[in-house]
């Protein structure tokens, strides 16, 4: 998942930047808001944490063009804790949430994993998919009652994928919502993360398609994928060996 911060006491951004890259999201940060605005109008994101007392434009105009181009994008916004008129026009303008300075980390963090998981089109704290289940609270995956070892990269790739079950997902998407700025991420990097995660869970009988100059897409769990189960636990080389075309 892929957040915009945008805050600019560099202080708190260096220290919201460094928790929530450990807990394996993302993290673009803006010290302004034109940047901001300029970032939200170009670039996709899940989720934008804006303090409302930004330079140059404030974080409340950020917010009202944001939803003037009709988009959705869960908003935390951030204020002092006396501005009680900023707050009100903050969610009369579309913010989904609101914290005030000063805040304990661990409740940003909580609000944050909500926030995700509603922009995500649901609330459950575990996605169940088959016999696989996803931990968005604990960022831990499991088939039947196996953790499986993802590595963050491949955390992410799965909760993407989850989120858009039965649809395809470009290579392009996969890196703006993995990605931050700067960072060098090639079409080939993401297709072995794809393969690295697709061997990791057929053996439940997860299937990631590909379609061959357009992306991937999660296949929904059906009985027949049920019955296969078996034979992929005993596949050995084949399974890998059909997993290699991408």
């Amino acid at each position: 998942m892929r957040i915009l911060l945008a805050e600019d006491d560099s202080v708190l951004a260096d220290g919201l930047t460094r928790s929530l890259r450990q807990s394996g999201y993302a993290i673009d940060c803006v010290r302004n808001g034109q940047e901001a605005d300029t970032a939200l109008s170009t670039q996709e994101f899940d989720l934008l944490i804006l303090d409302l007392g930004l330079p140059k434009l404030s974080g409340l105009e950020v917010l009202r063009r944001l939803r003037a181009r009709s988009s959705l994008l869960p908003v935390l916004i951030l204020t002092a804790a006396d501005s009680i008129e900023q707050r009100v026009n903050g969610l009369d303008l579309g913010a989904d949430d609101y914290m005030a300075k000063p805040f304990a980390l661990s409740e940003l963090e909580a609000r944050v994993r909500a926030l995700t998981r509603r922009g995500a089109g649901g609330g459950a704290t575990v996605i169940k998919h088959g016999p696989l289940s996803y931990d968005q609270v604990g960022r831990s995956a499991y088939i039947a009652d196996q953790m499986l070892d993802l590595s963050a990269r491949e955390l992410g790739l799965l909760e993407i994928l989850l989120a858009r079950t039965g649809r395809l997902v470009s290579k392009e998407q996969l890196v703006d919502h993995l990605c931050e700025w700067g960072e060098e991420v090639s079409n080939n990097a993401i297709e072995v993360y794809v393969h690295r995660l697709r061997k990791k869970i057929e053996i439940g009988g997860i299937r990631i398609a590909t379609v061959r100059g357009l992306g991937y897409c999660l296949e929904k769990y059906s009985e027949a994928a049920r019955a296969s189960v078996g034979a992929n636990t005993g596949a050995g080389t084949g399974a890998e060996a059909g997993d290699a075309s991408k």
